[in-house]
């Protein structure tokens, strides 16, 4: 039974990877100004695909890593991570202060590297990441002339 949560962590890790490159295209379309669907598919990718599988990332963890709860909490960090996100988003009239809500773009790339980072060890604990390549075939070093 761990092995599927392992799986549907390490998958839904993977779609928040894949998504905040989807989202920095988004966002970028609709400042070349690709109109407001380019504005609204950014935000249900943030909103519900993103946030959504963040949330799904530390539920599943219960079951991916048993009572490691030193692991859980990074999951934890993740949600909290991209709720903060979220809250940095400028209202819609006139934003008090852009500067700020300039950090939800930046805070999206500490989304990405930590999302890749869960997925990474996903991956690991799933035995489908090899070892150095080094370490491939290593035998004593060959003789000197």
């Amino acid at each position: 039974m761990r092995r599927i949560f392992l799986w549907i962590n390490f998958v839904l890790a993977s779609i928040i990877v894949v998504a905040v490159f989807l989202q920095a295209y988004f966002i970028a379309s609709y400042s070349m100004g690709a109109g407001e669907d380019a504005l609204d598919a950014h935000g249900i990718v943030g909103g519900l695909i993103i946030h959504g599988a963040e949330l799904l990332v530390f539920l599943t963890a219960f079951g991916a890593w048993p009572k490691a709860w030193k692991w859980i909490g990074v999951t934890f960090g993740l949600f909290v991570l991209g709720t903060v996100q979220i809250f940095l988003l400028p209202p819609d009239e006139d934003p008090a202060s852009p500067w700020v809500h300039g950090l939800h773009g930046l805070l999206a790339l500490f989304v990405l590297v930590y999302a890749a980072v869960i997925a990474h060890r996903g991956l690991r604990d799933l035995g489908l990441r090899r070892g150095p390549a080094a370490d491939v075939g290593a035998g004593p070093p060959p003789p000197l002339p």
